[in-house]
């Protein structure tokens, strides 16, 4: 049996304290009926992490206002106009410079100015889709939009109207008023949802709606490639022969069947991963030869989405980055939503599921060939837009984000 006190008097030489400090210690540690462990600090959100697709979506737009006026934007002029939006969150200066490398905004030279401009490859990628979309249009064929969205129990309208002449419950208990309307504790839990629409409207028993079991700010983390696939496969089948499907470009959407070597891998990697599927090479192949025979794998980037949706001689067309305003099912989620706002009384994620039911009978096909007609027109806009930025900048573009910005956050 360990002698206590030898043990204690060994403790406090070693610790240089006093022995009745430390039996002080081993008292307070027999006598305590539970230990809690310290927890674990979560990983720091980035200011990335911090905001939604929403906001993402809103500052790109704020950015082409300025194309759209012939204006050549700058980080200064941008962040006038998004913290002077009640509905965005205010932001530092080196926030919103972090937001549009995010963005993939670049800096491009103009004479002696400089402004800011979508990259290369997001202005190519918009410009293709927007040829297709219209090409798809011309033919006849059917045109269906998908999107997922979230709802919170705390969901309701911003502004309400109030009595600032009554200033507590007791004069209001006095008086035979009231405080006016209850106000939810918080956010609640969150409702995922997903579903496919057309002129025609929502596409019949096509709803996907289940109840986040995460802690996350952003609901595409609750949905995965698995969940998502089987949802589609049976939603395919009550598609129209011959249609397109418009969809964003969540990594859920694009799960390659296969994938292939990566940028970092090295000759001998990439050399082993060709000998694997019998393709001859050896290691006098320079890497641009190596990576030529990758892209003659069948398998290699495709997705599997596009090969489920190709066997039911359905067309997948995506939207690219961040032009969410080019969704019309994104003006059908707003007046779902706003429905839902409206009606919640009890915050309570029975209710708000009965709203939600309720909100999507009211979309009639009526409205949504009007978020169609709405998006077409912005359609053109854009359209118009990238002649625009042709006039305003020169071909030499800058990097803004070479240098690392560390430490800003979200200002509140």
């Amino acid at each position: 049996m360990i002698n206590v006190r030898n043990y204690s008097k060994k403790v406090a030489e070693i610790l240089g304290i006093s022995e009745r400090t430390v039996r002080s210690i081993f008292a307070e540690h027999n006598s305590a009926t539970e230990f809690a462990s310290p927890k674990k600090p979560g990983p720091k959100l980035s200011v990335i992490d911090k905001l939604d697709e929403f906001t993402f979506a809103a500052i790109r737009r704020t950015v082409h206002q300025f194309f759209h006026r012939n204006e050549p934007p700058t980080i200064e002029k941008v962040l006038q106009v998004v913290n002077d939006d009640p509905g965005l969150p205010n932001l530092s200066f080196f926030t919103l410079r972090q937001v549009l490398k995010h963005l993939n905004f670049k800096y491009a030279s103009r004479k002696r100015q400089s402004s800011l401009i979508d990259r290369a490859d997001i202005i190519l990628w918009r410009k293709r889709y927007l040829v297709k979309i219209k090409q798809y249009r011309r033919e006849g064929r059917p045109i269906y939009y998908q999107d997922e969205t979230w709802i919170n129990e705390g969901h309701t309208v911003n502004k309400v109207w109030q009595d600032p002449k009554v200033l507590s419950s007791r004069q209001a208990f006095l008086e035979g008023l009231t405080t006016g309307l209850k106000a939810p504790s918080g956010k609640g839990r969150r409702l995922i949802i997903s579903h496919i629409g057309s002129e025609e409207g929502f596409v019949e028993n096509g709803l996907l709606l289940f109840e986040s079991k995460k802690n996350t700010q952003d609901y595409h983390k609750e949905m995965n490639a698995q969940h998502f696939e089987e949802w589609l496969t049976g939603i395919l089948p009550r598609l129209k022969p011959n249609s397109v499907l418009v969809l964003d470009n969540a990594p859920y959407h694009s799960r390659k069947l296969e994938s292939g070597p990566v940028k970092k891998w090295n000759k001998g990697q990439i050399i082993q991963w060709l000998h694997e599927r019998n393709v001859p090479c050896d290691m006098s192949m320079i890497k641009t030869e190596l990576w030529a025979l990758v892209e003659t794998q069948p398998k290699v980037n495709k997705k599997a989405v596009d090969e489920l949706a190709a066997a039911h001689n359905v067309t997948i067309l995506r939207l690219p980055p961040y032009h969410c305003e080019l969704n019309p099912i994104e003006l059908v989620w707003a007046q779902v939503k706003g429905h839902v706002a409206k009606k919640n009384k009890s915050f309570k994620m029975a209710e708000v599921k009965t709203l939600f039911n309720e909100g999507l009978e009211l979309v009639t096909p009526e409205r949504w060939r009007a978020c169609i007609n709405h998006v077409i027109k912005v359609e053109d806009e854009m359209c118009k837009l990238d002649h625009l930025i042709d006039d305003v900048v020169e071909p030499f573009i800058i990097n803004t984000g070479e240098d690392e910005l560390s430490g800003s956050e979200i200002e509140e």
